[in-house]
């Protein structure tokens, strides 16, 4: 997935491969001298990979406009961080790098909000990156090739009675901020784009064969590099 007009750069098949471009686009941004930030995903298993600590330590360095942003499930593709990780807080990592890194209950929409909106402030004021790590949690498994096998389903149904959706729903209902029929109006809102982007996708005409050639090689006037 990955948008342009957007401004969203999509995903990256690399574990961590991302970290480090995260950091490139606020240099970017910096460069270029606009107001932007750039929020970095990553998951807990890409926090073992080496490009993490090179683009932490240049981001800091550099005072780059970035939020990095660990989503921690506790299990990564199926292991636990228990299993993997000396340190089991993961955002005490960016510590090392003297790297302002919190810890959010991402089972809640208004901390991960309010945790937000302060790294955002902190970069627009042009003091540097942010790490947030994200405690959340996925019900089923990292791929439909995955069972779960590795937790219990008490531990799975723990976590659902922590559902962030249905907490924010409750908060939502208990301020009187939108009644039981104005939120089924926005869910069927919802419901119906993500049935018009599933037919649109379904519909869609495979590309053809020789978009696989395209943008692989590009034509320069060097020498010493063909096309």
């Amino acid at each position: 997935m990955f948008s342009k007009p957007h401004r969203f750069f999509g995903g990256h098949g690399i574990v961590g491969g991302q970290i480090p471009l995260g950091a490139g686009i606020a240099f970017a941004e910096q460069y270029n001298g606009t107001d932007r930030v750039c929020v970095c995903y990553m998951g807990d298993g890409a926090v073992r990979q080496g490009a993490f600590h090179e683009a932490f330590n240049m981001a800091m360095t550099w005072k780059l406009p970035v939020i990095f942003v660990v989503e921690n499930n506790a299990y990564a593709m199926g292991t636990s961080v228990e299993r993997t990780s000396n340190v089991t807080d993961l955002y005490k990592l960016g510590q090392a790098y003297d790297m302002p890194s919190y810890p959010v209950d991402a089972m809640s929409v208004e901390a991960v909000h309010d945790a937000m909106q302060m790294a955002v402030d902190h970069a627009r004021a042009k003091k540097g990156p942010t790490f947030l790590e994200m405690n959340t949690y996925r019900y089923r498994g990292h791929s439909m090739s995955d069972p779960a096998k590795y937790r219990t389903k008490e531990e799975v149904e723990s976590y659902k009675a922590r559902d962030p959706i249905e907490m924010v729903k409750k908060t939502i209902q208990d301020n009187k901020l939108a009644t039981e029929e104005e939120l089924e109006v926005i869910n069927k809102r919802v419901m119906d784009i993500v049935e018009d982007s599933v037919k649109f996708a379904e519909e869609s005409p495979y590309p053809d064969p020789s978009e696989l050639y395209k943008d692989v090689y590009v034509q320069t006037d060097y020498p010493y590099i063909t096309e």
